[in-house]
């Protein structure tokens, strides 16, 4: 069987505890995009973890985790992080593997990434400057550098000239910036290239042969579906697809061998950066929900704007994925509230709408229209059955999945592994 997570919202909707928690009852643990923009936060044993490339999966000794063609990798970033993991004494020899088409993001496309946003002006999109889009665009522009090119050094300093000859000279008649040196990348990835060789190989191979012996397979993405490339609050988004659509494309597996799309959806809403948010608290309660669900990304450590939960959005996620069902996380964030509020639809210049507007203007200038539910005002951590749930939390459940039109196959109720409720 091959499971999709995917976000539901804009990112950090809790997908790596729940990723964490499935992957239990899998084999191989596949992430098809992103980079090292987005973080995973994975409490367990009162011990967190931040995962920004490998995937969660790996804190189970006995599963393969993955990074597909999809991704995007900065070797000094996922070095790192494997030194870190090497640490704590998680082996990743013969069960951590990276694709050969993947694409290596390099000094100048972080460089590049940081200066393009700042002269944006006013119109900044708030990236994290760690060259994830400019990376994609280099893909798609045909002057990325993928792995198997790394692998063969006469092959990488080829390419590696040829790219060089175009960024150096933006930079410098442009951007009146610094270049970047043939020889002394060169140098400091040799090193690289060593201690990354041993992870490769053909991940779109192993994965297919994997299906055919009936392992179970979990598919991660990073970000959320409101910051696809395509689909999301454009031009407020990420550099790649989230939706579940871009499994296929990110890990090299066709669309008939996904049995299952999990879609996981906060108890409220976040986001970080800008974009337009129509559901967002805009006084001090939005700084005591922050406070409450811990909200400062796992990457940058930027405050996330906090808002109800608009079951609008979850529902063009819905459709846009396609969801078998829904994991609801953070619901213990609530556990204090006398009354909860759902946006069920936004008016526009005196209209109103039930859909997801693609027009950015229209969004930008959409009021949320709201029902309110009673709060439950009880601890929820500690319960380890739906049926033991107060009812008004019960209540505001199946208001979502009525509005939402999916079901609600998992429950978060607190940080730890421990603190979820399958129904």
């Amino acid at each position: 069987m091959v499971k999709v997570v995917v976000g539901t919202q804009w990112g950090d909707e809790g997908k790596g505890k729940v990723i964490d928690y499935l992957a239990k009852d899998c084999d191989i643990v596949a992430r098809y995009q992103g980079g090292a923009n987005a973080g995973h936060t994975v409490i367990t044993n009162n011990k967190k973890y931040i995962f920004h490339l490998i995937p969660s999966g790996i804190l189970y000794p006995d599963k393969i985790c993955i990074l597909g063609n999809g991704v995007v990798v900065d070797p000094a970033a996922l070095l790192s992080e494997i030194s870190n993991l090497k640490k704590e004494k998680i082996k990743l020899n013969k069960r951590f593997f990276i694709s050969e088409n993947l694409h290596l993001t390099l000094p100048y496309h972080k460089l590049l990434d940081q200066i393009e946003d700042k002269k944006r002006g006013r119109g900044k999109l708030g990236t994290t400057g760690r060259g994830i889009g400019t990376t994609y665009t280099d893909n798609y522009a045909r002057l990325g550098i993928r792995v198997v090119d790394f692998l063969n050094e006469k092959v990488f300093r080829e390419k590696l000239r040829v790219s060089l000859k175009l960024k150096n000279y933006l930079l410098k008649e442009y951007y009146e910036e610094k270049v970047y040196s043939l020889e002394k990348i060169s140098r400091e990835y040799r090193v690289y290239r060593k201690q990354i060789k041993g992870y490769v190989i053909d991940t779109s191979l192993y994965l297919n042969q994997a299906i055919r012996k009936g392992k179970n397979i979990l598919a991660e993405g990073a970000q959320g579906t409101f910051l696809d490339i395509d689909f999301g609050t454009y031009p407020y988004v990420t550099a790649s697809n989230p939706i579940a659509g871009g499994v296929c494309t990110g890990l090299g597996i066709g669309p008939t061998k996904i049995d299952k799309v999990i879609g996981v959806a906060k108890a409220y809403t976040t986001r970080v950066g800008k974009g337009p948010f129509p559901t967002e608290f805009k006084d001090e309660f939005g700084e005591k929900i922050r406070r409450l669900g811990n909200e400062f990304g796992a990457t940058t450590g930027r405050p996330r704007r906090c808002g109800w939960f608009d079951a609008v959005l979850v529902k063009q996620a819905a459709i846009v994925n396609g969801l078998s069902s829904l994991a609801v996380t953070k619901l213990d964030v609530l556990n204090s509230l006398d009354k909860i509020k759902i946006a069920v639809g936004y008016r526009y210049q005196r209209r109103k709408i039930n859909r997801f507007p693609n027009s950015f203007e229209v969004f930008s200038h959409c009021q949320p229209i709201y029902e309110e539910v009673p709060g439950w005002r009880r601890e929820l951590s500690g319960i380890k059955n739906y049926r033991d749930l107060p009812k008004k939390t019960k209540n505001y459940l199946k208001r979502i999945e009525e509005l939402t039109e999916v079901k609600i196959s998992l429950i978060s109720t607190g940080p730890q592994r421990q603190d979820t409720i399958l129904l």
